[in-house]
This record gives C-alpha cells, sequence and structure tokens, in this order.
C-alpha cells in the first residue's frame, strides 16, 4: 500500500514539473499583462465609485443647469402599490379603487374597512406616494 502512494505521489510531482516548465512562459506573459491593467482598474474604481453616489449639490455651471432643469412628474407608484400601503397602514382591506384628475395631478380614492367594521377613505397621490 505503501507503495502505491510513493508511485502515485512521485508521478504527481513528476507531470507538476513537467507541466509547470511548459506552462511558465505563458504564465509570465499573462502576470505582465493582467498586472498592469488591473492596476489601472483599481486605480479608477473610486472614480467611478464617486461619481454613482449620491452627494452634495454641485457647485457653479453643474448647480445652474441642474437648477435650471424642470421638473417632471410621472406615476411613481401603480394602483397595486397603493393598495399595498394603505391596506398596511390602517390595517384594513381595500373593498374599493377610484383614479381621480385633481389638478391635473392623478390621485388613487380607495375605500377601505377594517376588522371592526370602520369604513376608511384614503386619497394617495401617485406622483408622490403620500396620502392626502
Amino acid at each position: 500500500m505503501n507503495e502505491l502512494f510513493v508511485i502515485a505521489l512521485w508521478a504527481a510531482y513528476a507531470a507538476h514539473n513537467v507541466f509547470s516548465a511548459r506552462l511558465a512562459p505563458v504564465m509570465k506573459k499573462l502576470r505582465q499583462g493582467l498586472l498592469p491593467i488591473t492596476l489601472l482598474l483599481i486605480g479608477f474604481a473610486p472614480f467611478s465609485q464617486a461619481h454613482s453616489m449620491q452627494g452634495s449639490m454641485p457647485n457653479g455651471a453643474a448647480a445652474r443647469e441642474q437648477a435650471r432643469a424642470p421638473e417632471v412628474f410621472r406615476d411613481e407608484i401603480s394602483l397595486d402599490e397603493a393598495v399595498r400601503r394603505a391596506e398596511a397602514q390602517y390595517h384594513a382591506r381595500v373593498v374599493r379603487t377610484d383614479v381621480q384628475d385633481e389638478d391635473g395631478r392623478k390621485v388613487y380614492v380607495l375605500k377601505l374597512l377594517s376588522e371592526d367594521g370602520r369604513v376608511i377613505n384614503v386619497r394617495i397621490d401617485a406622483a408622490t406616494g403620500r396620502t392626502r
């Protein structure tokens, strides 16, 4: 049994020497090419992360451009999301929904029924998700 182990160990060592002798030049070229690229990418990582993070208001021309940008309202939440929020907030079940236009803004009107029989009327602004 020990003889087989020694033979297997010797074969593994011999194979390692053969493969490492053949792969050494290839690995050296890979290391020489990949190391500078890797260091370059690592050097730019903080800049890309800082650019994507929310921060304070920019100064100068960028702040003026951002201030001039028109405020665009779009539906931030769907009717399904409004129903889920209302049911969670009031611990009641929505029994009726309606969508109305109030001063050019979409408003979800929900009628809820609580477990103790109370009827609750809720108005949710679709653009902001706030209860009115």
